[in-house]
């Protein structure tokens, strides 16, 4: 079953089933764009809106965007504001979904489920203004590579997502390449830690669009 399909399926649960995940990249970014000023932002990958309901809140100007319908009816019923618009589109193509400029790109939890982050990072820049951000929380590559990748219960199954290993050093080259200078980079682990558990969850990256 294709990736988006998946999030078609887990639409209906993202919100309330247990997600360490979802729920980790929730407080990175609030604790990672609050010492940033912003004005506009183009969310991708914006889901049922879990990080828009907190960006909009900082800004004027608000686009999210998914590739998946049923996400996104979850976010416009409980998202209405006149600040905010939603849009359904693939970030893997052409970003010709707007003409707009942005002071922030934010992008959650969905470079795993795209082949190419270089053709990401070229079109991020495109549609950002000069000295914009362009913020990273994304699956943390050292988890993947014990095995681990998202997934979701539904029925009893467990369904299991496409994904693609990115390593670090991925994140570095994209961004020399496409004329982003990196402010910050992190690494987040689970608040209660297993004692099993030592890997960190998120990796996370401010840059700034300096080309």
């Amino acid at each position: 079953m294709s990736v988006k399909k998946n999030y078609d399926q887990w639409a209906a649960t993202y919100d309330s089933n247990e997600n360490k995940t979802r729920d980790l990249d929730k407080l990175v970014s609030q604790q990672t764009l609050r010492k940033y000023d912003f004005n506009s932002v183009l969310e991708i990958g914006c889901g049922t809106g879990k990080n828009t309901k907190w960006l909009m809140t900082h800004c004027s100007r608000l686009l999210g965007v998914d590739f998946s319908k049923k996400m996104l009816q979850y976010a416009q019923e409980k998202i209405i504001d006149p600040r905010v618009r939603f849009m359904q589109a693939d970030i893997s193509k052409p970003w010709q979904f707007t003409d707009e400029k942005f002071d922030l790109i934010s992008c959650n939890l969905i470079l795993e489920h795209i082949q190419d982050i270089h053709f990401i990072f070229q079109q991020a820049a495109s549609k950002l203004n000069n000295n914009g951000l362009f913020f990273i929380s994304e699956y943390h590559p050292f988890r993947q590579y014990l095995g681990k990748q998202a997934r979701f219960e539904i029925d009893g199954a467990t369904i299991m997502i496409d994904s693609h290993v990115h390593h670090i050093s991925e994140f570095f080259d994209a961004g020399k390449e496409n004329g982003f200078e990196l402010l910050e980079i992190r690494e987040w682990f689970d608040e209660i830690e297993d004692n099993n558990d030592k890997t960190p969850r998120i990796l996370s990256l401010v840059l700034k669009n300096v080309k």
